[in-house]
C-alpha cells in the first residue's frame, strides 16, 4: 500500500527541518573550532598550529551552509523539532562534529584518520582514552582536547538547542537522553545548565591555581574534570603533580560533574529537603565508600605501603572510575596493578555502574540502579504486606517526585540489555586480538562507559580493528544506544515509504 501524497509532503518538510538544523549546528560549531586559536595571544610561538583549526572551521562552515541551502527553509519554519527528527539530528550532529574535530589532528599530520577519529570520539564522549603524546603536541591541541570534553559533557545538542533553536527544540533536547528539564522553558533550562557549568569551571580553575598548578594546566584540568572526561596535559595525569590538595580539588570537580543537573538546581535554589530525598547521591557515596575500602584493604602491603597512602590512592581511583572521569594517580600498567586482579575487577565494576543520570558521566547510571534496587526491595516487601494492599514506588529526581511505572522499568531493562550485549561483543573482539580477558574487560568498560582509564591496550599502534571497536563503544555508550536505534529505524522506515511511492 502506497503512502498518501500529503504524508510524503510532510515527510519531505520534516527532512528539510533536519537539514536546516544540522546546517545551523555546523555553522555554530565553526566558532568552537576557532576557540583554540585565541590561545596564540598567550603563546605566539604556537601560531603555526592555528592554520589547522582555521581549515577545519572553514570545512564546518561550508558543510553547514550546504545543509541550510539544501533545506530551503527559514528559521521560523524549522524551529520546531519533534523527538523523531531530534534523534536524527543528534546522531548526525555527533558524527559530524566528531569527524570535523578530528581534522586539525589530520591536517597537522599528528594522527592518521583512525587515530584522529578515536581521539575526537574520546573527547566528545568525555571518555579520555588517548593516542596523543601530550608532551609533544602544540598547546592549541591540548586546549582543543579539553574543549571537546567540556562541551561534550554538557551535550553539544543541549548547547545548540538553547542558542540556535530556542524554546521549540524539545525534540532535540530529549533525543539526546536528557530528562532534566529544570525550568519550564527548554531554552531557560539550557541557559541555567550552562551558568552552573561555567561557574564550576571558573571556580575549579581558580582552585587549581591556588593549589600551585600552572594557569594553563589549571584551565585544562578544570574543564576535563568537570566534564568527567579525563584528558590531561600531563603524561602521568593528575599523579604527575604529586599533590594531595590537587587530588582533593579534582575529586570535588569529578563529583560535581557526575551529579545530575537537576540535583544541582535543587541546591542552587536552596531546596535542601528535595536534595536529601534524591537517592542517587546517597547510592553513589555508599558505592564509593565500599569500593574505596575494598581496594585499600586488598592493596595494603602489596601495592600500597601505608594505610594513609592506601586510602589516598584508592579513593581517587574509585571516584575517577565511578564518575567516569579517567584521571589517575597511579600507572595501571606498572607497579603491581596488572597483577592486582581484585582492584582491577572492582574498578571495572565501578566503570560499568557509572555516575548519575543527566550528568556528564556515562555507564548504567545511578538513577537506574537506584530504581532497580527499589523495585527489588518492593518485591520482597510484597511477601510481608497484606495481599490486597496497593503501594506506589516514588523516587525523587531533582526537585520532583517520579512514580516508577512499567514504562520506566522497561526503559531501564532495555538499556541494561543493550549495554551488556554491546559489552560482551566488545570484550570478545578485544580478546580475539590477543588481549587477556581481564584487560579486555577493563579497557572496553572504560570505553563503553566513557571513563578513560587504561590498562595499556589503548596505544597509537593499536590494531585498527581493535581501535575502531573502542571508538564505536565510546559512541554507543555516550548516546546510550536508543537514540541511535531510533534514528536508524526512522531512516529505514522513511526510505521504504519513499521507495514504495515509486
Amino acid at each position: 500500500m502506497k503512502p498518501p501524497g500529503d504524508y510524503l509532503s510532510i515527510l519531505k518538510h520534516r527532512y528539510r527541518v533536519i537539514f536546516w538544523n544540522l546546517g545551523s549546528l555546523f555553522q555554530g560549531f565553526t566558532l568552537l573550532v576557532l576557540f583554540p586559536v585565541l590561545f596564540t595571544i598567550f603563546y605566539p610561538n604556537e601560531l603555526h598550529s592555528a592554520i589547522y583549526f582555521l581549515e577545519a572551521a572553514l570545512v564546518s562552515f561550508l558543510i553547514g551552509l550546504l545543509f541550510k541551502e539544501a533545506s530551503r527553509l527559514s528559521k521560523s519554519e524549522a524551529s520546531i523539532v519533534m523527538i523523531q527528527e531530534g534523534a536524527v539530528i543528534v546522531l548526525f550532529s555527533w558524527i559530524g562534529v566528531i569527524i570535523i574535530s578530528a581534522l586539525p589532528f589530520i591536517f597537522a599530520k599528528i594522527l592518521n584518520f583512525s587515530q584522529a577519529v578515536f581521539e575526537s570520539t574520546s573527547g566528545w564522549t568525555t571518555t579520555g582514552l588517548t593516542v596523543v603524546d601530550v608532551t609533544k603536541v602544540s598547546k592549541l591541541f591540548l586546549v582543543w582536547r579539553s574543549v571537546m570534553q567540556y562541551v561534550g559533557g554538557a551535550g553539544f545538542a543541549i548547547i545548540m538547542v538553547g542558542s540556535i533553536i530556542g524554546p521549540g527544540g524539545f525534540g532535540l533536547y530529549s533525543a539526546e537522553g536528557r530528562t532534566d528539564n529544570i525550568l519550564p522553558n527548554i531554552k531557560d533550562s539550557t541557559k541555567m545548565i550552562m551558568i552552573m557549568y561555567l561557574t564550576y569551571a571558573v571556580a575549579g580553575t581558580l582552585a587549581y591555581i591556588l593549589a600551585g598548578m600552572h594557569p594553563f594546566d589549571a584551565f585544562n584540568h578544570s574543564l576535563t574534570a568537570l566534564a568527567t572526561g579525563g584528558f590531561s596535559t600531563k603524561a602521568g595525569s593528575i599523579g604527575e603533580f604529586h599533590s594531595p590538595l590537587i587530588e582533593a580539588i579534582t575529586i570535588v570537580l569529578m563529583f560535581l560533574g557526575t551529579t545530575g543537573f537537576g540535583i544541582h538546581y535543587t541546591l542552587w535554589k536552596g531546596n535542601i529537603k528535595a536534595f536529601l530525598k534524591n537517592g542517587e547521591p546517597w547510592l553513589m557515596l555508599f558505592t564509593t565508600a565500599v569500593a574505596t575500602a575494598a581496594i585499600a584493604m586488598k592493596g595494603l602491603g602489596w601495592i600500597f605501603h601505608t594505610p594513609l597512602e592506601s586510602f589516598r590512592y584508592s579513593l581517587f581511583q574509585a571516584v575517577s572510575a565511578l564518575t567516569g572521569t579517567g584521571f589517575s594517580t597511579v600507572d595501571f600498567t606498572k607497579g603491581g596493578w596488572p597483577l592486582f586482579s581484585t582492584g582491577m575487577f572492582i574498578l571495572t565494576v565501578l566503570m560499568i555502574l557509572g555516575g548519575m543520570m543527566d550528568s556528564t558521566s556515562g555507564g548504567l547510571k545511578q538513577f537506574r540502579l537506584y530504581v532497580t534496587l527499589r523495585v527489588i526491595f518492593d518485591a520482597i516487601l510484597k511477601f510481608i504486606r497484606p495481599r490486597d494492599s496497593v503501594r506506589r514506588i516514588v523516587v525523587w529526581k531533582g526537585d520532583k517526585p517520579k512514580v516508577v511505572d512499567s514504562e520506566m522499568i522497561r526503559e531501564i531493562l532495555l538499556v541494561f540489555t543493550l549495554y551488556f550485549t554491546t559489552y560482551t561483543v566488545g570484550v570478545t573482539i578485544l580478546t580475539l586480538y590477543g588481549f587477556p580477558l581481564q584487560e579486555s574487560m577493563f579497557e572496553f568498560a572504560s570505553a563503553l562507559s566513557g571513563v578513560g582509564l587504561s590498562c595499556g591496550i589503548t596505544a597509537p599502534n593499536l590494531a585498527k580493528g581493535a581501535m575502531w571497536t573502542l571508538t564505536v563503544g565510546m559512541f554507543l555508550g555516550r548516546l546510550e544506544f536508543l537514540v541511535i536505534i531510533y534514528s536508524i529505524f526512522k531512516l529505514i522506515r522513511d526510505s521504504m515509504l519513499v521507495l514504495s511511492r515509486r
